[in-house]
């Protein structure tokens, strides 16, 4: 008010009556995951406030940032956890996610630890509808953190008929074009089911024209829900991928996904089986979200021990883009 004088053009409105229930500033900001570049990745909001909100708010919150995923934030149910987190994309609520589990375990650290100036290695477990996901966060002084999860669950295969023409339709490919090597069409889960569709090469995969309502009617149904396409191929744009992805759901709301770690975690029990991995350690990276501007990486780790997979984990960095607040 600085130069208004109390009886000025400002003053002249007095104090405004306001009715009914005050809305709660409820902070939120956005992060950009996996990549350590802004306006690159998979954006992510992250409701810090996110007690006392009815499921039927989050999802019009989810609906409003109109974002792959957006996490509410709540106090855990036991107490040795960091968080709850209820994660939502535009059409529905999921029971894990991996770039909101990333994306949430590098703004908490960095909400409550970023400012300090020592270099930081951390751990905690966040609650999510899944089961406990167990987290690490790095965080060094002037760079991206870095958090990687364990599976909250090993992936399983599960066998349903696929019709191979429908799928390739939706793809606007040749049904000769689906497979590479061993790899076939599978449905896989590690909490989120997908359809894994691997595909001959990178020019199929990149030049592929995704049709919503072809997929409706060839995809099927998986607990309860339409499977979502996670179309594959081995190598990369990146010349250190060792597998070029892209993700497509319209049972999520989400036309295409900038970068999907529930659905690398389902990959890593197709890579096991069809590559048929010996005992021992396996790194891989994951590339994402190339066509649509948005490169994402998703490194993942597989650790396989009497042909199957004793453990796995997912990681990636993650960067602050935009922070505000919520008046609800």
């Amino acid at each position: 008010m600085n130069g208004v004088a109390p009886g000025g053009p400002l003053g002249q409105f007095g104090a405004i009556e306001i009715k009914g229930e005050v809305p709660l500033a409820r902070r939120y900001c956005i992060y950009d995951v996996f990549t350590d570049k802004k306006l690159s990745g998979n954006p992510l909001a992250v409701i810090f406030d996110g007690d006392s909100l009815a499921d039927e708010a989050m999802q019009e919150i989810a609906r409003e940032m109109n974002l792959s995923e957006t996490v509410f934030i709540q106090p855990s149910t036991n107490a040795a956890y960091a968080a709850r987190l209820r994660i939502f994309t535009p059409g529905r609520e999921l029971p894990f996610a991996g770039h909101p589990t990333v994306g949430t375990a590098v703004a908490l650290a960095e909400r409550d630890y970023g400012a300090r100036e020592a270099n930081m290695d951390l751990v905690c477990v966040l609650e999510e509808n899944v089961g406990p996901v167990r987290c690490a966060v790095r965080l060094r002084k002037g760079e991206a953190g870095f958090a990687e999860f364990d599976l909250p669950r090993k992936p399983a295969r599960i066998d349903l008929p696929l019709d191979r023409q429908g799928i390739a339709d939706a793809l606007s490919v040749k049904a000769s074009h689906i497979g590479f090597e061993n790899h076939v069409a599978s449905i896989w889960s590690a909490g989120v089911p997908f359809l894994m569709i691997p595909l001959h090469n990178l020019a199929t995969v990149q030049n592929l024209e995704f049709d919503p309502s072809l997929w409706v009617k060839a995809a099927p149904f998986v607990e309860g829900s339409l499977a979502s396409a996670y179309v594959y191929c081995r190598g990369g744009v990146h010349h250190q991928a060792k597998f070029h992805a892209r993700m497509f759901s319209p049972d999520m709301g989400i036309s295409e996904d900038p970068a999907t770690g529930a659905a690398v975690a389902a990959l890593s029990g197709a890579i096991r089986h069809f590559d048929a991995l010996p005992d021992g350690h396996h790194p891989v990276l994951v590339e994402q979200g190339v066509e649509i501007g948005r490169s994402s990486f998703i490194y993942l780790h597989i650790d396989v021990k009497d042909a199957e997979i004793a453990r796995a984990r997912i990681g990636g960095q993650a960067v602050k883009l935009a922070e505000g607040t919520l008046d609800l």
